[in-house]
């Protein structure tokens, strides 16, 4: 099979992310090609590329989403690829297939094995003809409220209705009685037409308080796949992840193994190529688990996965595309310690409510095996359009234990003020028996998490306004000490139960 060479990457992506695919592509001496909206004209991202074109007003849809200014900018460029990071344009298949059609290579899987596991209902179908476990349900779509009921009493309650084009939480409805039936299927449909475009659902029988699994695999031109093992994801809220670890400690070896020849399985009946994650469903009391979706891109918590493995799964999903075979066999992937990432968002951590607005002050945590993924810095307005996360936060240990206390060192190291963050939400649940004895799942937030009164997060954030304050007077020779500025002893009291170092 010919191998390429590409010489110029376009990005189209935003935020950390982008600036992920443009630090691998500097390391491979491959130019790279940033794209931006009129609200991301001074994002990190824009600054760091070797180039970077404009594509359109603040929305999504008229920029990031609009795979054909896209296009139309990578022939401007002489792109030799695309790189389509997580989200926005990375799972859809007219892009794909417009890459193909003018020249340019898609990094990434197929268009036809994107649209196969895209569509719930297909990737359903097509596991099943594999011999994967599913949950059970409907076999094809639910078409009305009699079909819905026969099967609802077939499976029992509880029942989870799902937006065949779904994800993210949309289109989703766990129904506990037969009553409840009839609103949350108009729900979902209706769900499903607004954000997808596709109001075809079907039914599965809810696990409760399930956990959620993910096994990495990766793919190449010559029909070899292997995996790179699990990720735990359950601490989740409303379905959207804000900690992620790897190995899980919901797992023994016999079905970490188990899980992940079940994933590689999954990938090799549709002769996947690149990048890939198989998302399962896990009943931790029973011990068994059941395939839920594919998400046939780079995930947004793969640097957990690289620290771990020690593999750059950027540069070999870019080597993969130029045709190379994967330079590693299923017995050289090695688990080695323990990593847990936290996603940092602008948003309250009381109402979790986004919060955009300009940042202050901002200082990453460093320090032996700490890596952070940000495109956050001193003066950068958070712009209202996008996802609300700014930075990753990733930690590496030998031991679990010690992978968590590196993660609250870390935590407690992140400077970040001017805007509102879920840092101390972090710090909150990094600190309960549930996530310490590793017996979390998805319910975690809902069930079993006590949130901050709202008045101490208001005196966190004065607290740090106050260390910034302290920063710049000491750099400016305002204060010969430290000591000088006189702390009050309610910012003492917050910085004691936070862990909050206070002169």
């Amino acid at each position: 099979m010919e191998k390429k060479q590409f010489k110029k990457i376009l990005i189209a992506n935003r935020g950390e992310i982008a600036i992920r695919v443009i630090r691998a592509c500097r390391e491979m001496n491959i130019k790279t090609v940033a794209v931006f909206s009129e609200a991301d004209r001074d994002s990190l991202h824009v600054f760091l590329a070797d180039e970077a074109y404009p594509i359109g007003p603040a929305p999504s849809k008229e920029s990031y989403l609009n795979y054909k200014k896209i296009i139309e900018v990578a022939k401007q460029a002489h792109a030799d690829a695309i790189h389509p990071g997580y989200g926005f344009l990375s799972e859809n298949v007219y892009f794909a297939r417009a890459c193909q059609q003018n020249g340019i290579v898609f990094i990434g899987p197929t268009p036809e094995q994107i649209e196969a596991m895209g569509d719930k209902l297909s990737a359903k179908a097509l596991m099943k003809k594999a011999g994967v476990p599913l949950v059970p349900g409907s076999d094809g779509p639910v078409t009305n409220l009699d079909q819905l009921r026969a099967i609802a009493r077939e499976i029992q309650f509880p029942i989870i209705i799902k937006a065949s084009a779904g994800g993210g939480g949309k289109g989703m409805r766990v129904v506990y009685e037969e009553g409840e039936l009839e609103s949350a299927f108009r729900a979902c449909m209706s769900e499903g037409q607004n954000y997808f475009a596709d109001p075809t659902v079907y039914v599965e029988k809810y696990v409760s308080d399930p956990k959620h699994i993910e096994v990495q695999v990766f793919g190449d031109q010559y029909g070899n796949i292997i995996h790179l093992f699990e990720r735990e994801c359950s601490i989740q809220r409303r379905h959207q992840k804000l900690i992620e670890e790897t190995p899980s400690p919901s797992l023994t070896p016999e079905l970490r193994q188990k899980i992940c020849e079940t994933a590689v399985q999954a990938a090799r009946s549709i002769k996947y190529l690149g990048a890939g994650t198989i998302e399962f469903i896990f009943d931790s009391k029973n011990k068994q688990f059941y395939f839920m979706e594919m998400n046939t891109r780079l995930q947004v918590e793969h640097p957990i996965t690289e620290y771990v493995v020690g593999v750059d799964l950027v540069k070999e999903q870019i080597l993969v595309a130029m045709g190379h075979p994967l330079p590693y066999r299923q017995e050289d992937i090695k688990q080695k310690g323990h990593a847990i990432e936290c996603r940092v968002c602008a948003e309250d951590p009381v109402t979790y409510q986004p919060n955009p607005g300009v940042i202050r002050a901002c200082r990453h945590p460093q320090g032996p095996f700490v890596r952070v993924d940000s495109y956050a810095y001193p003066g950068y307005e958070v712009p209202m359009f996008y996802d609300p996360m700014i930075a990753k936060v990733i930690t590496w240990g030998e031991t679990r234990q010690e992978a968590i206390d590196r993660m609250e060192r870390s935590l407690t190291e992140f400077v970040l003020s001017g805007i509102k963050s879920n840092i101390v939400l972090h710090k909150t649940i990094l600190r309960h028996p549930k996530f310490i004895d590793g017996t979390y799942t998805t319910q975690f937030i809902e069930k079993n998490f006590e949130v901050i009164e709202p008045e101490l997060f208001k005196e966190v954030e004065d607290h740090v306004f106050l260390i910034v304050a302290g920063i710049q007077a000491y750099n400016d020779r305002k204060a010969k000490d430290v000591r000088q500025l006189n702390i009050p002893a309610n910012w003492r009291r917050v910085g004691r139960k936070l862990q909050l170092r206070v002169n």
